[in-house]
């Protein structure tokens, strides 16, 4: 069963976005199904991170709906998307890379033990729970005291992954996980997002790197100056195409026809 065959998880339907006299984000709809990576696309400047910020609760959108599994989505903080399955993973990641992997991946919900005055922080299955979600995503810890800040930043994108999906997301937001990393971490920080989607979680994979999200998309929705310039699913357009969309070809394509090809 294709992941077309679900409704929406998260519906966002002409959303606009002012900031005083600037505006962000210009009637965008977008919508992400689960088991399915819909990349969205966009140079800098596009509005990718006021859109990140307006799905995950950050900003309320000037105008627009956003539906949540069906039902009006009214979050007050990005807490209560987080506690809906909405999670964020941003580019520069909330991680203290002098603590240890588990306690950055429990990060103040760690499991405890006891009752009362005698309550602790369980720290034999926080280990054991860190070590084994960090292996279903394909990393095999040297130990779970290591420190967050000696993993390369594949593996650290990975914790923040596996954090999200351990604590219920239904939706990842994953703000250009690949951008700072070398093609070995790349492929690795690629096939969790796969492993993710398998799950039957939305993935929204935001980038600016064509290739990247061919690699793992399923639909591909390009951002441009606060606009969405439409929506393609797998095999329905080329990475030529994408580029063009992105760096605004369309746009210069019309001028020429207007111009009668003299651009």
């Amino acid at each position: 069963m294709s992941s077309y065959d679900h409704n929406p998880i998260v519906e966002m339907s002409d959303i606009t976005k002012h900031f005083g006299p600037v505006i962000a984000l210009n009637g965008v709809s977008f919508d992400i199904r689960p088991g399915e990576c819909h990349c969205l696309l966009g140079d800098n400047g596009a509005g990718k991170s006021t859109f990140i910020k307006t799905m995950s609760g950050v900003h309320k959108p000037t105008s627009g709906r956003i539906l949540f599994e069906g039902r009006e989505m009214n979050f007050s903080s990005p807490r209560d998307a987080m506690e809906a399955g909405i999670a964020t993973v941003y580019q520069d990641l909330a991680m203290i890379p002098l603590m240890s992997v588990t306690r950055n991946f429990w990060m103040g919900r760690e499991p405890v033990k006891g009752f009362g005055p005698l309550r602790m922080i369980d720290f034999e299955k926080a280990n054991a729970v860190t070590m084994d979600e960090m292996r279903k995503m394909g990393i095999n810890l040297r130990s779970p005291d290591q420190a967050v800040g000696t993993l390369s930043g594949g593996e650290r994108q990975t914790v923040a992954i596996a954090r999200a999906v351990y604590f219920g997301a239904k939706v990842l937001i994953l703000d250009e996980p690949t951008s700072a990393l070398g093609v070995r971490q790349t492929a690795n920080v690629l096939s969790t997002i796969d492993k993710v989607r398998r799950k039957g979680i939305g993935v929204v994979f935001i980038t600016h790197n064509v290739r990247h999200a061919l690699a793992v998309g399923d639909r591909f929705t390009v951002l441009n100056r606060g606009k969405t310039l439409g929506t393609a699913q797998r095999g329905q357009i080329t990475p030529e195409e994408l580029q063009d969309m992105m760096a605004g070809g369309q746009e210069l394509v019309a001028l020429e026809g207007s111009l009668g090809g003299t651009v």
